[in-house]
């Protein structure tokens, strides 16, 4: 089975239908749905994207609880980061001081790394700048 990662901006389009990226995401979801892609995001994804769309949807907190409960569905794997996924995090942070990784992407590439994952439901432009892993 094919395994991609979903970071917060795909779950994000997918969502909020004013999104840029809403039709492309929405393509992408139902692609992974029909091939039967194991679809991947970690606990710290699971949080920012709440966060973003408490403020982002609308009516947020009900949209968020949705997307909290879609998760609890067990509709996505979710992968809880490690302590040596947070020092890698930091540890890329450090070393790429020309790009502005936050550190819930750079938790993503280490935990991508970590599963073999290459490639991600992302329209995040650091998931392009970080150049390892192709965004779908």
């Amino acid at each position: 089975m094919k395994r991609v990662f979903v970071d917060t901006s795909g779950f994000c389009a997918l969502i909020v239908h004013e999104d840029d990226n809403h039709e492309r995401a929405g393509a992408l979801f139902s692609r992974a749905s029909q091939e039967e892609w194991g679809l991947v995001t970690t606990n710290a994804v699971v949080f920012e994207t709440h966060a973003l769309l408490l403020n982002r949807a609308r009516p947020g907190r009900e949209v968020a609880l949705k997307f909290l409960d879609a998760i609890r569905a067990d509709a996505y794997e979710v992968v809880r980061v490690r302590k040596d996924d947070e020092e890698n995090a930091i540890a890329l942070i450090r070393a790429h001081d020309d790009k502005r990784y936050s550190l819930c992407d750079a938790l993503s590439f280490t935990v991508m790394d970590r599963l073999g994952l290459n490639e991600a439901i992302a329209f995040d432009q650091d998931f392009r700048s970080y150049g390892r892993f192709t965004t779908l």
